[in-house]
């Protein structure tokens, strides 16, 4: 960050009074920049005993497998921002959202939450940010080409919980890999 939002003027990365750590705060009028992790948010959207996925149209992980989520949008709850990210990117409708998986990922500044929901129809297809949508059980999972740890881990607990008849929530952190 250069310049305060508010006013315009550059900002200095400093330590306000009373805080604990460093922040851009601006030169001129003294408005605290907060730069705070992003929420994504998602769906396992059930269909008996199959799931529905989502494979990536975008970067980063392009062509790569997910279930649908993204970014939280302002003024909406983590549960309609996973009802709303499901609609956008696999045209499909849910209900019945339950949470199922909160996992921090402190290396990329996100939190990642997932809710466990019932798909409503089988009305569904590829959204702008989707090549290919598909109802997979889990043989049909392509585990090696999932796009993300969290999208996996929460898989794996997923398929876990079902065989045990019974579903928890999880919590977890995904740690960054080592750099070679």
């Amino acid at each position: 960050m250069n310049f305060c939002s508010h006013c315009g003027q550059p900002v200095s990365l400093k330590m306000p009074h009373q805080d604990n750590r460093p922040r851009h705060v601006c030169d001129a009028c003294g408005t605290v920049h907060y730069q705070n992790p992003k929420l994504v948010v998602g769906c396992i959207a059930e269909w008996q005993d199959r799931i529905l996925l989502c494979r990536r149209a975008i970067e980063p992980r392009y062509g790569l497998w997910t279930v649908p989520a993204g970014f939280m949008e302002n003024g909406e709850t983590t549960a309609q921002g996973a009802a709303r990210e499901t609609l956008e990117e696999a045209n499909a409708r849910v209900d019945d959202l339950t949470l199922y998986a909160l996992f921090n990922i402190p290396h990329i500044d996100q939190v990642y939450i997932l809710f466990r929901a019932r798909l409503l129809d089988l009305d569904f297809h590829p959204g702008s940010e989707t090549l290919e949508t598909i109802l997979a059980g889990e043989a049909d999972i392509p585990w090696d080409r999932l796009a993300f740890p969290t999208v996996r881990n929460s898989l794996r607990r997923y398929y876990a919980d079902r065989r045990a008849g019974r579903f928890g929530v999880h919590v977890g952190t995904i740690e960054a890999l080592p750099q070679p």
